[in-house]
Parts: structure tokens; C-alpha cells; sequence
């Protein structure tokens, strides 16, 4: 795959999570931001070396002991251009960042809206490295003039970009710790997108900083990105992770019981990852994932004949389901033995869907998306609170009409 093409891929899925930074949430519960200055002494910073944030909502009542830590996601950069442009935006500095954001989903603080979680001390950790909190390497990278004016004529003076997402990771878990999470009870590290990847990422990692005897778990939701060709044969993804990898020094911070076998790279799809996870893992995941079949299996400019399918599933040909279905065989061979275990959780629904539990009326509402007689909400608190099980896989489109429209 060309430069031109991958920064394509990286430019409308930078574009695609902007947007969604955007259009999830309302103003019900709004949260402030706390910046983690100290971070700064330590080399754990965003891309344009500001430091770390996070909103947190304290517990209360019998959740005071409790703490759900949430990674925003935003796709990632693959190189010193598509990083620069993203360290001008709330994606890649905490001074762009809004100093509010509003709380919905699994982040609720209303019992009739997030019924096992809401009185839990809640955060959600806002993502500035674009490598999934895998990067850090010491150097700074000088991006160059001439760099800058071949993005954006506006970024003609030289910046620095820092790539230290696991240092930031780090340094955020440490600062948790030191406010009450040290004592924790119940703990759930989660996310969406690259913060489901996140998740999956530093689930054992996370689990070890925990008190022993702590409930921990992890839950990713759309986090389980597949490694296939689009349809015109190309295998761009692996070469758009391979570079994440390369331009952040991501191998050091990915298992080493998956790079000891293969490249780095080809890490960071969680296929290579999740049967090497002890800790009990749910996987929360549409098998059309909409941002992968427009991103992975369609990207954009591939075929303008798929223009209206990539967007809306119900405006696709016969030939076109056909690929989508085979799309997801592929996905669900990818997910193989993750339900293997009895620990592990697995909701994987037929709907056109990319991060189903930031949005109100998809994690817990009436109409919410359900397998058998669970919605999401349900199948995740039944899970962590072993209350039962919760291991189902939906059956092909279009055969679930609890799928979420808006």
C-alpha cells in the first residue's frame, strides 16, 4: 500500500473520530477535566508534549470502592505527518481539549441508565498519543518545515512531537491509584475503538497494579480489529498498524508472548493477543463493524461503487451482503477461541455498528440492541458480577431488528 493510500486510511478515519468526539453524549452529567501535571517531569505526554487528562466522577455509596476506567478513542497516527496534524487537535493535546464532557452509557450516574455501574467512582481518560497508550521512545522528533507546509501551509514553524503513549498510560493509572483506586474493591479498565484496543492491550498489565484481591476485569468494545485484505486484495491495515508501531517504539510495550512469535505490528491485532490474557475479558463487538468495513475492508476511494453501502447497510447490492458476510466470517474466525474460557464475555450482535456502550439509548434503554433477552447493559453487569454467563455470537443480517438507528 502506497503513502498516498494509507494516509487516505489515516485521514478519514482521523476525520470520522473527530466527528465522533463530538456527537456522543448530551448535557445531562457533565464532567470536568483534571490535567495530570506532574505527568509532565516524567516524559508522559501527549503529542505536543502537553501533559495527560482525565474526567472523573467520584463514587458514592456502596460504589465508593469501586472504579470503572474508561479510553476514549480516536483512531492513531502512523507517521510525523498525520501525527503533527493530529497534535493540533483535542486527539493529540490536552490544551485542545474541551474541559467538560458529558457522562452517558456506561459512564452514567443514574441508576435507571447504567444500573450496576452508576455509583461507581467513573473515568474516562482522554486519548493525545495515537498509538493506543502503546508508545515511548525518548527522542523528540523534529518535524521539519518543509514537513509541516506539505500538510498544512498554516504549521510552517518546526514542532516537536513526543510518542509516549505508555508512559501517559502509566502515569494516569498512577495518579488513580494514589486517589482512592489502590483500595478498590471492583475494578473495569474499558474503552471504544482504540480505547477498546486499549483495553485489551493493558488488560494483565492493568490487573497487576490492582489490590489482590480486587474483582478486576476488562471490557472492549469495538476494540477487536481484524487483520484482512480489502477488496482489492490489498492487506492495508497490517501495514498501517506496522507503522504505528514503527513510528511510536510500540514493540517493547505489546506482549511479549506475541512478539517473541510474530512482527510487531502485526500485535496490535488483538487475534494475536487475547488467548494469551488472564484476566476475565468481555468483548464487545458489532460483526459489521461499520468503522472496519469502512476503514479495513472498504476504504475510501477503493471503489466508488460502494460509496452508499459503506455508509448504509440497507443500501447495499446482493454482491455487496455478500462481501459483508464474508466479512464477517472472517471476523468471527478471528475471534476463534475468545470465548474458550468460562471467564470470558461476548456479545457480538449483526448490527452496523461501531462502540455501543457510550451511547445512551444502545447500552441501556427500551428499545436498546439485545441478544435473546439481554441488552448490552444486562449482559455486561451479569458478567462482571457473575451473576451468569454471557457468551453470544448474533445470527447474519439482517436477522436482528434490535439494532439501533438513529
Amino acid at each position: 500500500m502506497g503513502s498516498g493510500s494509507k494516509l487516505r486510511l489515516w485521514c478519514s478515519a482521523f476525520a470520522c473520530a473527530l466527528a465522533f468526539l463530538g456527537a456522543h453524549g448530551d448535557d445531562d452529567h457533565l464532567v470536568d477535566i483534571t490535567y495530570v501535571e506532574s505527568a509532565v517531569a516524567k516524559g508522559a505526554v501527549c503529542l505536543d508534549g502537553s501533559p495527560p487528562a482525565y474526567h472523573l466522577d467520584p463514587g458514592s455509596g456502596s460504589g465508593v470502592n469501586s472504579w470503572l476506567v474508561h479510553f476514549e478513542g480516536g483512531a492513531w497516527c502512523n507517521n510525523a505527518m498525520t501525527c503533527l496534524q493530529r497534535s493540533r487537535t483535542p486527539l493529540g493535546s490536552s490544551k485542545e481539549m474541551a474541559k467538560r464532557v458529558a457522562f452517558t452509557g456506561i459512564l452514567s450516574n443514574a441508576s435507571g441508565y447504567n444500573p450496576d455501574f452508576y455509583n461507581w467512582n467513573k473515568v474516562k481518560v482522554r486519548y493525545c498519543d495515537g498509538s493506543s497508550f502503546t508508545g515511548d521512545k525518548e527522542e523528540v522528533d523534529p518535524v521539519s518545515a518543509y514537513t509541516s507546509c506539505l500538510l498544512l501551509p498554516a504549521l510552517v514553524p518546526s514542532t516537536e512531537l513526543h510518542y509516549r503513549g505508555a508512559r501517559v498510560w502509566q502515569a494516569v493509572i498512577e495518579d488513580l491509584l494514589a486517589k482512592g483506586m489502590n483500595k478498590a474493591e471492583n475494578a473495569l479498565i474499558s474503552g471504544c475503538s482504540a480505547g477498546g484496543l486499549t483495553s485489551i492491550l493493558h488488560c494483565d498489565r492493568f490487573h497487576q497494579l490492582l489490590p489482590v484481591d480486587a474483582n478486576v476485569k476488562c471490557l472492549s468494545d469495538a476494540g477487536f480489529f481484524i487483520n484482512v485484505k480489502d477488496i482489492t486484495g490489498a492487506n492495508h491495515a497490517e501495514a498501517f498498524f506496522s507503522d504505528v508501531v514503527t513510528t511510536h517504539g510500540s514493540a517493547k510495550n505489546l506482549p511479549s508472548s506475541c512478539t517473541s512469535k510474530l512482527p510487531a505490528g502485526v500485535c496490535f491485532f488483538p487475534q494475536n493477543e487475547v488467548q494469551q490474557i488472564r484476566t476475565p475479558l468481555f468483548i464487545l463487538n458489532a460483526a459489521y463493524d461499520s468503522w472496519q468495513v469502512r476503514h479495513i475492508l472498504v476504504p475510501e476511494g477503493s471503489d466508488p461503487g460502494w460509496r452508499s453501502c459503506r455508509d448504509d447497510i440497507t443500501q447495499c447490492s446482493a454482491k455487496q451482503l455478500e462481501t459483508l458476510q464474508g466479512f464477517r466470517d472472517d471476523f468471527l474466525e478471528a475471534l476463534g477461541g475468545s470465548s474458550s474460557t468460562g471467564s470470558r464475555g461476548l456479545f457480538v450482535n449483526s448490527c452496523f455498528a461501531h462502540c455501543q456502550s457510550e451511547v445512551q439509548d444502545i447500552w441501556f434503554a427500551p428499545a436498546s440492541p439485545a441478544l435473546g433477552d439481554r441488552r448490552i447493559a444486562d449482559a455486561v453487569g451479569d458478567w462482571f458480577y457473575g451473576r451468569s454467563g454471557f457468551q453470544k455470537t448474533d445470527c447474519p443480517y439482517p436477522c436482528d431488528s434490535t439494532c439501533y438507528t438513529n
